[in-house]
This record gives C-alpha cells, structure tokens and sequence, in this order.
C-alpha cells in the first residue's frame, strides 16, 4: 500500500473513526461542552446538527465516554419507525421487557416505571437518537411526550437529537414549537476553518508515523484542500488518501497542485467548487462512495451490534435549484470577529459580565447564564427575542465570520468588536446572515424549560414574584403552583408586546419579562425597519 512508500505506519486518512485519530477542534470541543452541560442539566431537549461529515458522530461518542457510570443510554440509529416502534426500540436498548402484543400505553407506562426505579436509584437515564432529520412529525411529537415524565423536581428522561441543518428548520415549524421551546442546549457545529484544517492534516500525518522532518502537503496544497472541501473532515479525508494514492503511482515523494486538483476531478468531478453552493452536491456524491462502510466505525465495536448503516446520498435540501449567472457582489462588512468564542466573548463584555479564559459558555454557565442558539428567518423575528446576539455570517466566497449585533438603529445594525462599534445597513448584513445566532441570558435558577398551567416549581414562584414586581402588587398572584391566575397575566403580557399568547412562560418571554424590567440589554434602540419592510 501507499502508506509505505512515504514512511508511514498504516493508512492516515481512512474514514473509520481510530480513537488514536481523534482531532478535537476549538468548534468540537465547544459543541461537546455544549453536550456535557444539556446532559448535567438535566431534562428536556439537547439538539446538535452540523452538515454531513462534520464530525457529529465524532462528539456523540467523546460525549458517551464521559457520560457518568450512574447512566443508561438508549441509541437509536435508524429513525425510519413509527412511535410504537420507536417506543419498542427504547425499551429493547434499556432492557426493558414487554409482552408480544405490547401497545403504546403498555410501553409508555412500562418505560416510565423504568425511569422512575432509575430515578430512586440515583441512575440518569438517556436517549440519543442520531440522523434525527428523518423522524416524521408523529414520532417527533412522542418524543416530546416523554418528557411529561417526570417527578415534581426534574424529568427522568434526557434526549438528545442528532441530525442534518434540516433538523433545525423541522423543529422551527409550528406544529413543533412545544418540542423546539424544550430543547436546552443546542449546537451547530460548523466545519473546520483553514488553519484547523492545516492542523488536522497534519495530525493525521503524525499519528500515521510520517517523519518529523518530511513533508507531504505544501501550505499551497492545504489551502486548496480546505478551499475545495470547505472543511468538512470526512471529505478531507477522501481527497487527501485519493492524491496520496496518486502521487505514489507518479513517485512522487509529496502532493502537487497538478495531482491534486486531478485527485479532485476524480473526486468531484469536474470544476468542483465554480458555482455556488455546489460543495453540498459533491460532498453528497462522496457520501455515496462512504454508505457502505460498517457501521462499527463510525460509533466503535463496542456499540456495531446495535448500529445499522445509514445512507446519506439525497441532495441537501438547502442546496440551490439554480446556478447563478455571475457570483454576487457585496460590500465589505467592518467589524467581523473570526472566530465564535472571541465574538461570545465581545458579546458577554458588552453585557458586562468578566472575561473568560477556555470556552466561553460552560465557564458562563458556571456563574448562572447560558449561551442560547436560535434560528429567525426575518429582522422582525430576530427583534422579537430583543438581545443583542452574535450572527454566524457567510460570505459568497463560503467563508464564515461572526457579527455581534449589540443594536439596530432604524435600518442599521450596530456591531461591536475590537475596532469599537460599527454601523453597518441591514440590507448589508441579511444576505450573508444565515439564520442563526446566539445570545446570553440569566435564566431563573431552576429553569429547565417553559413552564405553563399546571406546573410548579421555585421558577413559577419566580415568575410570579416578577409580574408582582412589575405591577407593583404587594401580594404575587401564584406561589410555587401555576394557576389560571398567573396564565391570565402572562397571556396579557404576551399580547402586550406581541407574542404568541398561549400562555406558556418561554424563552421569548421570559427574555422579554427581564427587558421589561430592566434587567438586561435591549437590541432596539429605535423603532426602525420601516424602509426595510416597504421594499
């Protein structure tokens, strides 16, 4: 094998996952850390999404082997069930019995006596279920169910979703929005940038026994590599041993640009990366050649008994129906910060909280606040949370950057970074901007998810103690009990500042109840988006 021939031990870049491989980038730790705190949490919802490849699988098994030994773990693989399937799926990977004839209330109320003996025997019991994109909105809404299971101080069960960006846009839908309120934690991990890429080259390298002082890749072939595959580790993989094979077969001794970029037509075709957002199509062509790998090497032997393989071949779905005439113009937009947790850091010293050392948002949480990621599909939406935020931006070059949104000024954004506070348009911003973005807040300090009729809690004494607050009553409305009391002032406050008025003490709400009360940051300095909504 080629390995040999340029004084390796072994294949460096096989698409198994080798525990001795194992690169964890700034991105992968921070999503991990993400994990580990939904997980501490405890109940509700985890959600990590990230395109093919990116290294989901990567984070989901660093995450089972820091799990504590008081845990039990349900994996589902295979998505494509129905709710009593998938209800029968958990009780199999929990040993849980139950008869031939078994119906949904038979394994619910069976998984529920499970989870309370757990509970009495200080067990924490969870549910990853990964390639969650593909669960139909019946499963999804059973899912939700289980976490009704629960004792008067926590839930008993703690789910985690693995899944493809499209996840993300299920779950805004709004027949899911009781599910998308619950979720915790969340993540999009993103692929690695061009020095992470270098990094991972070389590490791979390294483990396989190259040579301290030989060389294989040129920094010009490594910026190609990260150009073509725009970081993604699976496909970096593929086209680093496909141009090692090649430069073996010519006797070259290290990777040219001219075997290269034939080890990338073979890959990908032809003029792989010319027109937009065709990366997404390659990368799912590739993605055929890898489908029929055993499942044991993507989450360990330990766990291929209960794995199955799954094929991600279909076209992304947010891939473009056309091929533009000409790649798009923009301006420059001043005041980017690089990397997200430097801009999460200019975001938590704008809302005055004390620098951090490591990853921002575990060391946060350590002191009462959670960095929260969310999806808005307009300016309006994005006002409704009223936080100043950081924005993943990408460019048309597919380069990503972050702005930290800390005001909108009629139709400008105002961000903030190290050169001091920039006004840039709106209309400059929107077409990079993506969607996504986080925020940092305080939630109250038991707060695990909305709360609404019928819970009961020191959060729902909270709350009643704020609208006491806010109306200047001596006497709140509730105690620990929530009441129709409490349910008729949060719905007037909902439609006071238009929100959904269901009653339900969400995110949004509990954001906007903390503004209200001077408690936090406002992002709107002026009413504005007045041109913006006219064109």
């Amino acid at each position: 094998m080629y390995y040999r021939y340029f004084g390796l031990k072994e294949e460096p870049f096989s698409i198994a996952v080798n525990p001795r491989y194992l690169f964890m980038s700034a991105r992968h730790r921070d999503a991990l850390a993400h994990l580990l705190y939904g997980v501490g949490a405890g109940g509700g919802f985890i959600l990590l999404t990230g395109e093919v490849g990116t290294g989901k699988t990567t984070i989901n098994r660093c995450l089972l082997e820091q799990l504590p030994d008081n845990t039990d773990i349900a994996i589902i693989l295979n998505p494509a069930l129905n709710a009593d399937e998938l209800l029968a799926t958990v009780c199999d990977e929990l040993g849980i019995e139950y008869g031939r004839d078994a119906t949904l209330k038979d394994l619910t109320d069976r998984l529920h006596g499970f989870l309370l003996q757990n509970y009495r025997q200080d067990r924490n019991t969870v549910l990853l279920i990964d390639e969650a994109q593909h669960l139909q909105f019946e499963v999804l809404e059973q899912i939700r169910l289980l976490t009704n299971l629960e004792t008067n101080t926590r839930k008993l069960l703690q789910i985690i979703l693995v899944g493809q960006p499209e996840l993300t846009a299920m779950l805004a839908k709004p027949e899911l929005r009781q599910l998308s309120q619950r979720i915790t934690a969340r993540y999009n991990l993103q692929p690695l940038n061009q020095g992470e890429t270098d990094a991972y080259i070389r590490h791979r390298l390294q483990v396989a026994g190259l040579p301290a002082n030989q060389e294989l890749f040129p920094s010009r072939v490594v910026r190609e590599i990260f150009r073509a595959t725009r970081g993604i580790p699976r496909l970096i993989n593929v086209v680093c041993d496909r141009v090692l094979l090649g430069s073996y077969g010519q006797n070259e001794s290290r990777v040219s640009m001219k075997m290269l970029r034939q080890a990338l037509r073979e890959v990908m075709g032809d003029e792989p990366l010319q027109r937009s957002g065709s990366w997404r199509w390659a990368l799912a062509a590739v993605m055929l050649l890898v489908a029929a790998v055993p499942a044991w090497y993507f989450f360990g032997s330990e766990l291929a008994a209960r794995i199955a393989p799954v094929t991600n071949a279909a076209p992304l779905a947010r891939a473009p129906a056309t091929v533009p005439a000409a790649p798009q113009v923009l301006p420059a937009i001043p005041g980017l910060v690089e990397t997200r947790q430097a801009a999460l850091q200019e975001l938590a010293s704008h809302q005055g909280l004390a620098p951090t050392t490591g990853s921002i948002c575990p060391a946060l949480a350590s002191q009462g606040w959670r960095c929260e990621s969310l999806d808005a599909g307009s300016w309006e939406e994005l006002l409704e949370y009223d936080r100043p935020a950081v924005l993943t931006l990408v460019s048309p070059a597919r380069f990503v950057s972050y702005a930290v949104l800390v005001a909108v000024e009629d139709d400008h954004g105002v961000l903030r970074s190290g050169l001091g506070e920039q006004r840039v348009p709106l209309s400059v911003i929107g077409p990079q901007w993506r969607g996504d973005f986080e925020l940092i807040w305080q939630p109250p300090g038991d707060y695990a998810g909305p709360v609404s009729l019928g819970d009961s809690g020191p959060v729902v004494a909270w709350l009643a103690q704020a609208f006491a607050s806010l109306d200047g009553q001596s006497q709140p409305l509730a105690g620990e009990e929530f009441n129709a009391a409490l349910e008729a002032r949060v719905r007037l406050f909902q439609r006071q500042f238009k929100l959904r008025d269901d009653g339900v003490v969400g995110l949004k709400t509990l954001l906007k109840l903390n503004a209200v009360r001077g408690e936090s940051l406002s992002l709107q300095r002026s009413s504005g988006l007045a041109q913006l909504r006219e064109n």
